[in-house]
C-alpha cells in the first residue's frame, strides 16, 4: 500500500475513503494498493506491531477486487517480489 500515486499500472487499486475508514487510516490522504508488488523480508529483520493495537479492516467486497488484480498480474507474469529490508 503506498500514498504515491502510481504512474500507468494497471495493477494499482485506489483504496476508497470509506475502506480506508474501515482499515483505520485517514481516508482524506489517497492510497492505492500495488496489486503486482508483494513485500518479502528476512524474518530475523523484520518487525512486528503492537501484538494489542486496534486493528481495522477492508470490507470483502473491497479485498476481493484486490485478489482479482492480484490473479491479472500473477497469470500476466507481471507479479514481482519488493525487499523492504
Amino acid at each position: 500500500m503506498t500514498t504515491l500515486e502510481p504512474e500507468n499500472n494497471p495493477f494499482a487499486v485506489e483504496v476508497p475513503e470509506t475502506e480506508m475508514r474501515r482499515g483505520g487510516l485517514n481516508p482524506s490522504v489517497r492510497a492505492w494498493i500495488i496489486a503486482n508488488e508483494y513485500n518479502y523480508d528476512a524474518y530475523q529483520r523484520t518487525y512486528y506491531l503492537e501484538p494489542k493495537a486496534k486493528l481495522g479492516e477492508f470490507s470483502a467486497m473491497f479485498i476481493k477486487q484486490v485478489q482479482e488484480k492480484m490473479i491479472a498480474a500473477i497469470n500476466a507474469r507481471k507479479a514481482k517480489g519488493v525487499g523492504r529490508n
